[in-house]
Order: C-alpha cells, then sequence, then structure tokens
C-alpha cells in the first residue's frame, strides 16, 4: 500500500529492480558458453552489455546480453549465416538446453524460466576507436536485421546513460526502467534500446525528474513521433528503428496510443482525485502497480 504517488513509484522501482539471484543463472554458464565460442570461432573477449550491464533492466523481463569479439576472418559476409552457425556451435555444446535460437542481433540460449535466465550472445567484430560525445570509445560491428553488419558501441552508450543519470540525481536509469515496464507489463513489442535512447535523449533537456510526469512527457513523444527512427545521439548505430517489422511497429503504435490516453488521464487526477490517479496508473502498468 503507497499514501502517495511518489511512494508508489518509489515501491513499484523496488519490484522492478533485478535481484542478483536472478541473473547468476545465466551466468553460471558464462565460461562454458564463451569456451565454445573460443573453440568455433577464435573468441578473444566476451563481456557483459545491455540492460543488466547498464542498470536498467526490469525483473524476469531483462536478458542477460553480452558480446562475443570475434575475428573478422571467422564471420562471413552474410551476418544472417554467422548467427545460424553460431547458434548451431550452441546447441551442439548446450544439447540439453530447449529453444535456443536466432534473436537478431544474438543467440538466445534459455537457461531458466524467466528472461532473466536467458543468455543473449551478440557476435561482433572489433573496429578500434571511435571519437563520440562521451569520449573515445571501442567500438564493433554487430548482426543487423537485413543480412549486413552495423555499428555498435556498449561503452559510449553505457557512459551516455551514465552522464546524464548522475546529472540527474540518479533518476534517469530508474526513468528508463519504469518506461520498460510499461513496455514489458503490456507485451509491446518495441526494441528495449531504442526506448533507452529515447528517454535519454529526452532528459538531456530536463533539469530534473518526477517520475510520473517524465513517464507522461516520455510517452506522449514516442506518440507523437509515430515511433519514427532515432539516430544515435552517439553518431555510432546510425538510426535505430523502434520495431523489427511493420506488424510489430503497428502494434506498438495500438498499445501506444492506449498508453497515451491512460497516462493522459492519470496525469489530470494527479492533483484532484488521487484514487482515480492510481486507478490510471494500474491500467497503465497492466496491473501491476501498487495499490493505494
Amino acid at each position: 500500500m503507497a499514501k502517495t504517488l511518489e511512494q508508489a513509484f518509489d515501491t513499484f522501482l523496488s519490484w522492478l529492480a533485478p535481484s542478483a539471484t536472478e541473473q547468476n543463472k545465466a551466468k553460471s554458464h558464462k565460461d562454458s558458453v564463451k569456451s565454445c565460442l573460443e573453440n568455433n570461432f577464435g573468441c578473444y573477449n566476451f563481456f557483459e552489455t545491455g540492460s543488466f550491464g547498464n542498470g536498467t533492466g526490469v525483473r524476469h523481463y531483462s536478458d542477460t546480453d553480452y558480446f562475443a569479439v570475434i575475428p573478422v576472418k571467422n564471420v562471413s559476409y552474410d551476418s544472417g549465416y554467422t548467427l545460424r552457425k553460431v547458434r548451431e556451435a550452441l546447441e551442439s555444446t548446450f544439447w540439453s538446453t530447449n529453444g535456443i535460437a536466432v534473436n537478431t542481433p544474438a543467440v538466445k540460449i534459455p537457461f531458466g524460466t524467466y528472461a532473466s535466465e536467458t543468455l543473449e550472445v551478440t557476435p561482433s567484430t572489433f573496429n578500434g576507436l571511435i571519437n563520440t560525445p562521451v569520449g573515445s570509445k571501442g567500438y564493433y560491428d554487430i548482426p543487423n536485421f537485413d543480412g549486413s553488419w552495423m555499428q555498435s558501441s556498449p561503452d559510449a552508450h553505457n557512459a551516455y546513460v551514465k552522464r546524464e543519470d548522475e546529472r540527474l540525481n540518479y533518476k534517469l536509469k530508474p526513468l528508463i526502467r519504469l518506461i520498460k515496464a510499461w513496455k514489458f507489463h503490456n507485451n509491446v513489442p518495441i526494441n528495449s534500446f531504442y526506448l533507452e535512447l529515447r528517454t535519454t535523449k529526452y532528459a538531456e533537456s530536463e533539469s530534473s525528474i518526477v517520475y510520473d510526469i517524465d513517464i507522461r512527457h516520455v510517452i506522449k513523444l514516442l506518440y507523437e513521433n509515430n515511433l519514427a527512427s532515432i539516430q544515435d545521439p552517439m553518431g555510432v548505430s546510425g538510426y535505430v528503428r523502434a520495431c523489427t517489422t511493420d506488424v510489430k511497429r503497428q502494434d506498438a503504435l495500438s498499445k501506444l496510443s492506449t498508453a497515451y490516453s491512460r497516462v493522459e488521464k492519470a496525469y489530470d487526477n494527479r492533483e484532484k482525485n488521487i484514487d482515480d490517479c492510481f486507478y490510471w496508473w494500474n491500467l497503465f502498468y497492466n496491473y501491476e502497480f501498487p495499490s493505494r
């Protein structure tokens, strides 16, 4: 139970924060996954990326992500072929694990029930250093959705989010987690990386974060932009798409329209009727929000 909206969001964030235990099941396989990729592809670096690595993961929903850095000579010009070969190698090693599959740009290995127990491996090649607004960072080629390769720099993107999070009194990462919670609890097929970039880019012009107000602003931004691609603020990944297919984009736009209506109603009742405000936030989060 929460008496105020601020208390409710603080409680909700405590529910959303991943526990160390739930990641251990996936991470316990890290060395054997790395060994498989070393033996089959000459992988020489294996490091954590993604939401958990950046502190914006959602309990039970966010995968545990790793980059597997492979010599250029050991990957194909066709990134889809490389992903299939990685999947086959992992299937051979983890023959008793069901559901190993390509999930571009990665191969996912479900080691447990929850997404956090799924280890996702992204094959990559190291390109050296690139100048970004947050300094010189390592960048990589990773598979894209068209069978070729695209550039990525987890170090640059993590530093970008960290910079803005620190400036905003460590409230940006929780805001990103709250936006991702909407996505996961409503099964909205929007790329988590896209949401992270959109939210951080929005936050650049803010001087403070108040969760319910800024969730409303981010959802409004997504809605009014019609989920348009965003140009990577770090200048590394080009334009980042919201969804992987047009069918998923239409589904996401429909759910976004509903979310925008609900968050507006929650905001309208923020001062005049706190019970109604809680009601609309509960609908927004598909009945997962703390009660009053």
